[in-house]
């Protein structure tokens, strides 16, 4: 898993999986798959789906990349205390799950709460459930 600044502020965490690393097929699969994971978590709840590739399909002058076949966000939140209302500027946490034509490419943005992080990367490092060929 890399941990890079996008756009040289924002920390965002990448995992790759090869297609032959994983036994889910799209990235609906892994959204299910995360989803289960979300609703497994004592303190994660499961918000929604977001089909960005659909979404920036449909617009006039929306871009995706060449390489980009599906695009799906799902969204969450760990919410555990709401000491002051800053703190909703952080909130609620996404993963994006992308799919090119060899590969997964799973992203979360870095969380202010580690347990956050931690449960995240577990989350993504589960999608890769086989060994490469």
């Amino acid at each position: 898993m890399k941990h890079t600044l996008l756009q040289e502020k924002y920390p965002v965490f990448t995992l790759e999986v090869e297609k032959q690393e994983t036994g889910l097929h799209s990235v609906d699969q892994i959204i299910d798959h995360l989803k289960q994971r979300i609703d497994e978590h004592k303190v994660a709840r499961f918000i929604a789906i977001f089909d960005h590739f659909a979404h920036t399909s449909a617009l006039e002058d929306g871009q995706i990349g060449e390489e980009i076949l599906d695009a799906k966000n799902i969204v969450f939140c760990f919410g555990i205390a709401l000491p002051n209302p800053q703190v909703m500027a952080v909130r609620p946490r996404s993963i994006g799950v992308v799919e090119t034509a060899n590969s997964f490419i799973i992203t979360f943005m870095e969380a202010p709460m580690p347990v956050a992080n931690v449960a995240m990367e577990e989350w993504a490092r589960s999608i890769r459930d086989r060994k490469a060929a």
